[in-house]
C-alpha cells in the first residue's frame, strides 16, 4: 500500500489531518501529517527541509506528497530535492506554482498582501478567526465547530513562508501528479479541460496522461468536510486512477483566426495601446474609439501577448473597417489581487486614446470581455459623458467563488445599486452556455440594473460557450459579434 505524506495549507498544522490519517491507516496505507516549523524566521525552505526529512526518515521505498492549498510549495520544493522517493505529487486545492514563484502570489486575501507587501518587517501573518477562513477558500461544508477547530489549532504564518520563491531545478518533472479540486470553490474538471482546449499552451501540460484529476463536491478544507471521500479519492490517485483530459488538437484557441473575415488595417502601437485605424475619409475630422480590454487573469509571460491575438486583433479591425479607430490595451491583470493595476492600465489607454489626434475624444466605447468584466466598475460610477457605450462579453460580473483576494472596489452590481449619474448604454452579450459560476454573476447584475431601472441590451448566444469566438466559426456567433459591433457603433453615431 502506498504511505501517505499529508502538507496542510497555511496556519494548520498535522492535526487537520486527523479524521483522515485512521481512515487511511485502517486501509493499510502509511499516513503521516507534517507539522511545519512555523518559527516567526521560517521560511519557505524550511519548511521544505521539514517534508525532506520525513520522507528521509520513513522505511518506504517511495511517498505520495500531498499538498493541501500552501502546502503544495513545500511539497515541490522536497520532491525536487528527493525524486526518486516520490511515487506522486497530489495537488489537494491548490494552485500550481512555478520556478520562482512565491507562495503570495496564489495567497486570496488582500490584507496579507497589504501586510507584507508595505516593506519593512511585517512580522509574522495573523491567522483568520472563524468567520474570515472564508478569504482563504470556500468554507462549504464546515460547521460552525469545525470553523472554531480552525481557528483554534492555527498559528501565525511566517512571512517568509510566503515571500520566499520557490526553487525547482525540474528533477521532478517526471513524478506523476494527481489534481483534486474541491468544486464548491468554482474550479471543476470541466473548466479546467476548456482552458487547456483554449487557453495559453503552457497549460497544455495538464493534458500529461501521467495527470489525472478528481472532484469533491465539497470546500476548500475536504479533509475536515469530507474526511471518508478524501480517503477514497486519496487512495484512487495512489492506484493512477483519475480523469484524464482531452489533448487539443492543432493549435491553441486564442491564435486561431477570427470568425469573420476582416480587412487589415494599419496598426500604430503606442505605449501599451494598439490603435487600429480606418480607411481615411473625405476629411481628416477625428473618428469615434472602441478599446477592447481582454480578459484574465493571465500570466504574465503569455507569449504572444493578447492584443497580438487574432481574437483581438480581429475585434479592432472589424471596428476600424467601419469607420471606428479599433484599440486593445495591454492591461496587467496578471493574479486576482492586480485588479487595481489592471484598471490604471485601462484609465492610463482610455487617456491615451482621447488625446490622440485621430480620435473624436468626445465619443468613446469600451469593451470588457471575460475576467475583465470587474473592471466596468470605475465606469459605471459617475460615468464621463464622453464615455457613449460598456459592451460586456461573457463577462464574469462579481468575484467568482474563492476570488477572495479581489479588492471590495470591483463590484459591478454594487456600482448599479449606488445611483448617482446616468450610466452609458449597456450591452451584454451572453453566453447560453456559460458555466454556471459564472451566469449567476451575470444574473445578479442584471438584477441590480433592473432594481437600478438601468436598461441592458442583451444579446444571446444560446448555442455559445465562454469564448465562443473561439470554439470554430458558427452562423450564430458570428451573427452575434456582427450585431454586437454594430449595437456599439451606433452609440457612436456611426
Amino acid at each position: 500500500m502506498s504511505a501517505f505524506v499529508l502538507v496542510s495549507g497555511p496556519f494548520t498544522d498535522g492535526r487537520i489531518w486527523d479524521a483522515v490519517v485512521g481512515p487511511l491507516r485502517r486501509k493499510g496505507a502509511g499516513a503521516y501529517p507534517v507539522t511545519l516549523d512555523m518559527r516567526p524566521e521560517a521560511g519557505l525552505e524550511t519548511q521544505v527541509g521539514d517534508v525532506v526529512r520525513l520522507i528521509d526518515s520513513l522505511d518506504v521505498p517511495r511517498v505520495v506528497l500531498v499538498g493541501h492549498d500552501y502546502g503544495i510549495h513545500p511539497v515541490l520544493g522536497a520532491a525536487d530535492l528527493r525524486p526518486e522517493r516520490v511515487a506522486r505529487v497530489v495537488y489537494l486545492d491548490a494552485g500550481l506554482p512555478q520556478h520562482g514563484d512565491p507562495a503570495l502570489a496564489l495567497v486570496p486575501d488582500p490584507e496579507v498582501h497589504q501586510l507584507l507587501g508595505a516593506g519593512g518587517d511585517p512580522g509574522p501573518v495573523p491567522p483568520p478567526g472563524p468567520r474570515d477562513w472564508q478569504r482563504w477558500g470556500s468554507t462549504e461544508g464546515l460547521t460552525a465547530e469545525q470553523l472554531e477547530f480552525l481557528s483554534a489549532l492555527a498559528v501565525a504564518q511566517p512571512p517568509r513562508t510566503l515571500t520566499q520563491p520557490l526553487r525547482l531545478t525540474g528533477a521532478a518533472a517526471g513524478v506523476p501528479v494527481s489534481a483534486v479540486l474541491c468544486t464548491a470553490g468554482g474550479t471543476t474538471i470541466e473548466g479546467i479541460q476548456e482552458l487547456v482546449r483554449v487557453g495559453p499552451p503552457q497549460l497544455r501540460k495538464l493534458a500529461d496522461p501521467r495527470v489525472g484529476f478528481f472532484e469533491l463536491a465539497t470546500g476548500h478544507w475536504p479533509m475536515l468536510s469530507a474526511p471518508r471521500e478524501l480517503t477514497e479519492v486519496l487512495c484512487r490517485a495512489a492506484a493512477d486512477e483519475g480523469h484524464r483530459l482531452t489533448p487539443p488538437e492543432g493549435e491553441p484557441g486564442f491564435l486561431r483566426p477570427f470568425l469573420l473575415d476582416v480587412p487589415e488595417r494599419p496598426r500604430v502601437r503606442s505605449g501599451h495601446v494598439d490603435l487600429h485605424l480606418p480607411e481615411p475619409g473625405e476629411t481628416d475630422a477625428p473618428r469615434p474609439a472602441v478599446l477592447f480590454v481582454h480578459g484574465g487573469p493571465l500570466s504574465p509571460d503569455l507569449v504572444p501577448a493578447p492584443r497580438d491575438w487574432p481574437f483581438y486583433v480581429g475585434y479592432a479591425r472589424l471596428a476600424a473597417s467601419l469607420g471606428a479607430v479599433g484599440a486593445v490595451v495591454e492591461h496587467r491583470l496578471h493574479g486576482l489581487t492586480a485588479y487595481p493595476r489592471a484598471a490604471d492600465d485601462v484609465t492610463e489607454a482610455v487617456a491615451l486614446l482621447r488625446a490622440d489626434p485621430r480620435v473624436d475624444p468626445e465619443r468613446i466605447a469600451l469593451w470588457f470581455f471575460s475576467g475583465a468584466g470587474l473592471l466596468v466598475t470605475d465606469w459605471l460610477t459617475g460615468p464621463p459623458e464622453w464615455l457613449r457605450c460598456v459592451a460586456l462579453t461573457y463577462p464574469i460580473l462579481a468575484p467568482l467563488p474563492g476570488w477572495g483576494a479581489v479588492p471590495p472596489r470591483f463590484r459591478p452590481a454594487e456600482a448599479l445599486r449606488a445611483g448617482g449619474a446616468e450610466p452609458p448604454a449597456l450591452l451584454l452579450t451572453r453566453a447560453g452556455l456559460e458555466t454556471p459560476q459564472i451566469a449567476a454573476t451575470v444574473e445578479r447584475f442584471l438584477e441590480a440594473a433592473a432594481e437600478a431601472g438601468t436598461p441592458v441590451q442583451i444579446i444571446d448566444v444560446p448555442h455559445g460557450a465562454h469564448g465562443f469566438e473561439l470554439h470554430g466559426p458558427t452562423d450564430e456567433s458570428r451573427e452575434a459579434v456582427t450585431r454586437a459591433m454594430t449595437a456599439v457603433l451606433s452609440h457612436l453615431g456611426i
